[in-house]
C-alpha cells in the first residue's frame, strides 16, 4: 500500500470505533479512538476489520471531539485519551488536529498507538500534542518483520530513534507469538536496540498472543494462518520479559 492512500484532511476522518473505559492502552483509564485504515497486514492482527480506511464511519473533527467531551472531567484525573487503530498516522492531519483540540479544550493526557511506519509524513511539531507514544515493534529481524507485517522494519526503528531525539516518552509494545516472535536471540536483539534509546523508554510491554481476533478473519473471508498457533506459556512470557529487564528496562 502506498502513502498515496493516506488521508490529508484536518477536518474529516474515518473512525472505526471508540472505547470509553479502556485499561490497556496507556496509563490509567483511557478513551480510545480506533481509526480506520492500516497499511500493515500483520499475521496476528486482532482487528483486521480496521484495515480498510473507508470501512470506517466518516466523522468531522467536532463530532469526534463531542464523543470524548462527556468523559473529559473524569479522564482528567483518571487517565486520558489514546488514538489507536488501524494505524492513526494514515490520517495524520485529522489525528494531529484531534490531539491538538483534546489538549486545547480539555487538557487531557494523550497517547498515540502506532507502528510508526509513516512518521516521515509529519514534522516534529506534530508531536507536541502527544504526551506518550505506544510504539509497536513487531520483530527485530527485517526478514521476519516483513513476513509478519508485509512492510519494512527500518521506518519503525527510525521513528523510535526520532522519538528519542525529541525526548518523547515511549512505551514499547511487543507481541509474543509462539514460533514467530519468541526466539531468545531475536528478543535480545530488540531489547538491546530499545535499551539504546535511553530513558525516554518508560516501559516495555510484552503482550501474549491470543486468538480473540480469529472470528473476525473468518467473517471477513480472510485466510488466518495462525489458527493452530497456541498462546505462549507463562514461562515463555516471563523469559521474554526477563530479556528486556536484563537491559535495565521497566517491563510489564
Amino acid at each position: 500500500m502506498s502513502h498515496a492512500e493516506t488521508v490529508h484532511s484536518p477536518s474529516t476522518g474515518f473512525l472505526h470505533s471508540v472505547e470509553s473505559g479502556a485499561a490497556v492502552d496507556g496509563p490509567g483509564v483511557r478513551f480510545v479512538y480506533f481509526m480506520s485504515g492500516c497499511q500493515f497486514r500483520c499475521l496476528y492482527c486482532h482487528n483486521p476489520d480496521t484495515w480498510k480506511l473507508h470501512d470506517g464511519r466518516e466523522v468531522s473533527l467536532d463530532a469526534a471531539l463531542a464523543e470524548v467531551a462527556p468523559y473529559a472531567r473524569f479522564l482528567k484525573f483518571a487517565g486520558g485519551v489514546t488514538v489507536s487503530g488501524g494505524e492513526p498516522l494514515m490520517q495524520a492531519d485529522f489525528v494531529g488536529a484531534l490531539l491538538g483540540e483534546i489538549k486545547a479544550r480539555f487538557g487531557l493526557h494523550t497517547a498515540l498507538d502506532t507502528q510508526g511506519f509513516l512518521h516521515e509524513e509529519v514534522d516534529d511539531a506534530w508531536f507536541e500534542a502527544v504526551d506518550l507514544v505506544l510504539l509497536d515493534i513487531k520483530h527485530s529481524d527485517p526478514a521476519v518483520y516483513r513476513r509478519l507485517t508485509g512492510q519494512d522494519l527500518a521506518p519503525t526503528l527510525a521513528f523510535a530513534r526520532r522519538l528519542a531525539r525529541l525526548g518523547k516518552p515511549m512505551w514499547i509494545r511487543y507481541v509474543l507469538v509462539p514460533g514467530l516472535t519468541d526466539a531468545d536471540a531475536d528478543i535480545a536483539a530488540l531489547a538491546d536496540f530499545v535499551a539504546g534509546l535511553g530513558p525516554v523508554v518508560e516501559r516495555v510491554e510484552v503482550l501474549p498472543f491470543h486468538q480473540l481476533g480469529k472470528d473476525k478473519w473468518a467473517k471477513l473471508g480472510k485466510v488466518y494462518e495462525l489458527g493452530d498457533t497456541p498462546v505462549p506459556t507463562p514461562e515463555a512470557v516471563a523469559r521474554a520479559r526477563a530479556l528486556f529487564a536484563d537491559r535495565g528496562l521497566a517491563v510489564a
